[in-house]
């Protein structure tokens, strides 16, 4: 696989996760619609299916680098959605995870 398309997976994973959750989030404790939550149950099943296109058949290293993912993404759609400001210390730990995902999936490996 390459690394261009395990992005896109992770990317597309964190959009269903994420938006999912906020979804659910929205629908319980913000009195929206219950389908908000109904459709955030939608994406969160989304997010099971797209994860496991990700090429590596390690279950458990796909989802510790997703992880970092999450971190990331979850800051993002908070600044997006609801009007987050992350300090330096969200930044840092963002950046973080995110050395660690690149070492989880990219690292050579013996075949």
């Amino acid at each position: 696989m390459t690394v261009t398309k395990t992005i896109i997976l992770f990317v597309l994973a964190a959009v269903a996760e994420i938006g999912g959750a906020w979804l659910v989030w929205q629908g319980v404790r913000e009195d929206k619609a219950w389908w908000w939550a109904a459709l955030g149950v939608v994406a969160l099943g989304a997010y099971g299916f797209i994860a496991a296109l990700q090429s590596d058949a390690n279950f458990g290293r796909v989802l510790a680098a997703y992880g970092g993912v999450f971190i990331v993404g979850s800051l993002i759609w908070g600044m997006i959605f609801d009007k987050f400001s992350p300090d330096r210390w969200d930044i840092t730990g963002a950046l973080i995870a995110m050395v660690g995902v690149s070492v989880i999936m990219f690292a050579p490996r013996p075949a």
